[in-house]
């Protein structure tokens, strides 16, 4: 990525430097001071020009450096999320995480109940122009008042899929070393249901949707969705159970993912 700090100079940025990669090259421009209300937005307002993706960037909870300036990305490590199929990336993670093995599920899956095997992916839900947006922005602000310690970073990317990889960040790595085969999915996800990427974190991951679940039908393909994902966001936190994640997805316009 060729991106330095005369190319944020007419975007009327506070004090801020450019973060290197393992490799020692530059990735992403982050500001020195927690992101201030309005920024993000008016960035991604400016991101069809500026070709810069916005992002609201938390570190470790004990090490607030990490990963951002602590040399822990490496976009050299990853494939292109081109190279990969969303379906199949979701029913392979589905039956690993489901212990499906041959096309047979265990005898009494509660925490993926109502389904054993994959259900596939939730159809598409209709977003109307520049819906994606408005809700990005308006999540986005909210999260700044929720998480006032958010600094903002810039990723040459086309999208925050894309930044996702391009920013070199490995928050999923116990379960994949390939960021690319997340940003897959999520550039899936933004193209059916509206979704942007807000933000990351050490390991954690952030989405504005513009078009949620509107009931419990559609929330649960969803929620099946999330599980092959991110599984930690059903086995690790209450309440365990696939059918009640579900319900906290209805209408809920931000999707967070962590991995342990």
């Amino acid at each position: 990525m060729t991106m330095d700090l005369r190319e944020t100079s007419s975007l009327r940025l506070p004090a801020g430097h450019m973060v290197s990669s393992e490799e020692e090259e530059p990735v992403l421009w982050l500001s020195e001071a927690p992101a201030s209300p309005g920024l993000w937005s008016r960035m991604l307002a400016e991101h069809l020009r500026s070709g810069l993706w916005p992002l609201l960037l938390e570190g470790h909870h004990h090490e607030p450096h990490r990963p951002w300036e602590s040399q822990e990305l490496s976009p050299s490590c990853f494939s292109h999320l081109t190279e990969h199929d969303p379906e199949e990336l979701l029913t392979t993670w589905w039956n690993y995480y489901a212990h499906v093995e041959d096309g047979v599920a265990p005898s009494n899956p509660l925490e993926t109940a109502p389904f054993e095997l994959w259900p596939g992916r939730a159809p598409a839900r209709e977003v109307r122009p520049g819906a994606a947006e408005e809700t990005a922005s308006e999540c986005a602000e909210l999260l700044m008042e929720h998480r006032a310690g958010s600094r903002l970073g810039l990723v040459r990317a086309g999208s925050g899929a894309e930044a996702m990889t391009a920013s070199g960040w490995m928050g999923p790595l116990n379960h994949d070393n390939d960021t690319a085969v997340f940003a897959c999915v999520v550039a899936d996800w933004e193209r059916r249901f509206g979704a942007r990427v807000l933000g990351m974190g050490f390991a954690t991951l952030t989405l504005s949707v513009a078009a949620p679940p509107a009931d419990l039908d559609q929330a649960l393909r969803v929620a099946g969705g999330h599980f092959a994902f991110c599984p930690d966001n059903v086995l690790q936190n209450p309440p365990y159970r696939l059918q009640d994640y579900a319900e906290l997805l209805i209408d809920r316009p931000v999707w967070d993912f962590w991995w342990d």
